[in-house]
């Protein structure tokens, strides 16, 4: 089975290697200096958990040709940069793409392929939960288990279903279908916000973080703020426990957020200003149709705003 991985960040790099582990045909797609260290030296992980390194050589393509035909396209990237590739990808002959990331917009992004593509599109999303960071060409990431994903379509049942079962068969990655996949989106994504806001207050120094127990308490007032706004304009929770945690035990969330911040293994998170200002943005829309108040976002938001 040919399969393109179309970004090669953490995300995208761990993907490709647990494909071609898996014994897939990959190509990554990538640009400029990380292209040529893919050339160079293949994708290397440093695997924290299991404390080892893994090299796995890929083969390598800059741009996407309207006649490169693969089985799978897997776009593994920011939600700040999905709207620059969808035209690429309307151009490109393949069939089944799969949106990986942070997405507020999967409604539209299936829309502009369907309207806009060749060929037809079958479209689904994902998001992989797994961090990480990248230095000097490699790879370091932190993996829960073997990895895994969430992943779904907007119009009932993922239409390639097999095909996304074949590609992983040989691997211990773990897919999760999810039947409200963009209301899971919108649900993470009220976790990822408020959590970043902070993280990037104090320049990703976790230790700081810990210490910060006005914000963390403001950090989970925010979720909780987060999620009443998706009820009242008609998202449900999901999962419905994770909101129901953050709602009904923040003094237990927060001592829980405490520790995570003083491990090592946060250091790994790794995220930028254009996205979180891309999401906070698309949330502001939510927040201007609801009716529920929402003072501790805003004191973030507003604190974010001002650094950047």
């Amino acid at each position: 089975m040919k399969v393109l991985v179309y970004g090669a960040g953490v995300q995208g790099s761990y993907l490709a290697h647990v494909l071609l582990r898996g014994g897939m045909d990959v190509t990554v797609l990538a640009r400029g200096a990380r292209a040529e260290e893919l050339e160079a030296e293949g994708i290397v992980i440093r695997h924290y958990i299991q404390r080892k390194t893994t090299v796995d050589p890929v083969r390598v393509i800059r741009t996407l040709e309207s006649d490169d035909i693969y089985d799978l396209i897997f776009v593994v990237m920011k939600y700040s940069d999905f709207a620059s590739v969808l035209p690429t990808l309307a151009g490109n002959a393949s069939q089944h793409v799969i949106l990986v990331g942070n997405n507020m917009d999967v409604h539209a992004m299936q829309a502009y392929l369907r309207e806009h593509s060749r060929t037809p599109k079958q479209v689904v999303f994902g998001f992989k939960t797994i961090a990480g960071k990248r230095e000097h060409g490699r790879v370091m990431c932190i993996r829960g288990g073997q990895g895994q994903m969430v992943i779904g379509a907007l119009d009932g049942p993922v239409p390639f279903r097999s095909l996304l079962d074949e590609a992983f068969r040989h691997t211990k990655f773990k897919l999760t279908y999810h039947d409200q996949i963009d209301a899971w989106l919108k649900n993470h994504m009220v976790l990822v916000v408020p959590m970043n806001f902070v993280v990037m207050f104090h320049n990703f120094q976790m230790k700081k973080v810990a210490g910060d127990d006005k914000r963390l308490r403001q950090m989970i007032a925010a979720m909780d703020e987060g999620f009443r706004v998706l009820e009242s304009v008609g998202y449900p929770l999901t999962p419905a426990a994770q909101a129901a945690w953050i709602s009904g035990r923040p003094a237990l969330m927060r001592w829980a957020l405490k520790l995570f911040y003083r491990l090592p293994v946060s250091g790994l998170i790794d995220g930028t200003s254009a996205e979180l200002e891309a999401l906070n943005r698309a949330f502001a829309d939510w927040r201007a149709q609801s009716d529920v108040p929402t003072p501790n976002w805003d004191a973030l938001e507003r604190e974010f705003l001002a650094q950047i």
